[in-house]
């Protein structure tokens, strides 16, 4: 086992003192320290040669690479394993050479302010990341505590609270918390015009007005939820479909003829961090795709032009795939091949012609086929009445 010479050191506010006796002995003791400039002037006291954050911040690992052999330490704020660089970091070096020390996060010192019980509330971070993500939270009488990525990102999430119908949300943005400049303004959503200190974390009650526009991050959304040409996956089938591609925290999706991006989308809001990349060569669906996944909260859903099999070619391995378009055999066969361990493929069919395809691949590889017919009651002169969709075959399978 190699001894640990890496000190991942978390930090408040309260500088030096507010850390424990032996982490402010290891910090007092480093030749080396990282951290951004805030970090260094809390930690001012101390005797040691400072190096900023690289630039590219990608660039940190090998720097801590070339530091090895040396008494190096970290700064992060707070717990660095909470949304901060100490994951990054033990994700590429060997944990047997990392020590981590952690402080109160910021999520704890914003939940011990407004009184939230912690498990109870939604915790985030738009730091370094598109503010759009938080809009998949948005929802009645939730409560959100958001790591933000300036001064600007609190009267952003504002405005996404007002044009969905929260405009009555209760907003606190702090700042600086346990430390001697510790700050707070409260305020509403629809009349916010502090201006707030570049560090703050900002805490959201979720407050819905009369048309609030509301959607479940369980599979299934509105197809009015979406923008469209009328080709898509239709609620119904798209619920089906997603209960079959399981959306898991971290996994990925290839959504093979993506159309507006409904499939991928939904995948991406039902799990945390999950990813999706949407292959479509119409552009103008991947236009309707982008403009989804940004009012939808999904902004880093990644679209590919192109058509399968030849956009498949040296995309990461997938856990999960959706054939919504142009299903061929050679596309099936490479998806499968793609799909990691317990990876799923599902395949939905509308003509003829890849229903017989369906029956070939479920055939070939087993799994499970389904027909789902959806009829969805509309007028019929001034009486009403049951018209179907057009049926479609699924097939669904997992990778063992």
């Amino acid at each position: 086992m190699t001894a640990p010479w890496l000190h991942i050191v978390g930090i408040g506010e309260d500088g030096m003192a507010g850390l424990a006796p032996a982490t402010r002995a290891i910090v007092e003791a480093a030749e080396i320290i990282i951290g951004g400039d805030r970090h260094h002037k809390l930690s001012s006291g101390v005797t040691a040669t400072r190096v900023a954050w690289p630039s590219p911040f990608d660039a940190l690992i090998d720097t801590l690479r070339d530091l090895k052999g040396k008494r190096v330490v970290v700064l992060a704020t707070g717990d660095p394993l909470w949304y901060s660089v100490g994951a990054r970091i033990g994700r590429a070096i060997n944990l047997d050479e990392i020590t981590y020390h952690p402080q109160l996060s910021a999520f704890q010192l914003a939940a011990a302010r407004m009184g939230w019980s912690l498990p109870d509330v939604e915790t985030l971070t738009v730091h370094g990341r598109p503010v759009a993500q938080v809009i998949s939270a948005i929802q009645p009488n939730r409560k959100l505590l958001i790591l933000t990525t300036g001064a600007e990102t609190p009267l952003e999430i504002c405005d996404f609270l007002m044009d969905r119908g929260y405009g009555a949300s209760k907003v606190t943005v702090l700042a600086a918390m346990a430390g001697p400049s510790e700050q707070r303004f409260d305020g509403i959503a629809r009349t916010w015009d502090h201006d707030v200190p570049a560090f703050n974390t900002m805490a959201v009650h979720c407050i819905a007005g009369p048309d609030a526009m509301v959607l479940s991050r369980g599979p299934g959304l509105s197809d009015s939820a979406f923008q469209h040409d009328g080709t898509m996956t239709k609620q119904e089938v798209r619920a089906a479909t997603l209960a079959k591609l399981m959306p898991m925290r971290d996994a990925l999706l290839w959504d093979i003829g993506a159309g507006c991006g409904s499939v991928a989308i939904e995948w991406m809001r039902a799990a945390p961090e999950a990813r999706a990349i949407g292959i479509e060569q119409r552009a103008d669906r991947r236009a309707f795709a982008a403009a989804n996944a940004q009012a939808l909260g999904t902004p880093k859903l990644e679209l590919i032009d192109g058509a399968s099999p030849d956009a498949l070619t040296d995309l990461a391995a997938p856990d999960a795939v959706f054939i919504g378009g142009g299903l061929t055999l050679e596309t099936a066969a490479l998806a499968w091949s793609a799909l990691k361990p317990f990876g799923r493929l599902v395949v939905n069919a509308v003509t003829l012609e890849s229903e017989a395809l369906v029956i070939q691949l479920h055939a070939k590889y087993g799994g499970d086929l389904a027909k789902i017919m959806v009829n969805r009651a509309e007028p019929i002169g001034p009486k009403t009445g049951w018209r179907p969709l057009m049926p479609v075959t699924q097939w669904s399978v997992m990778k063992r």
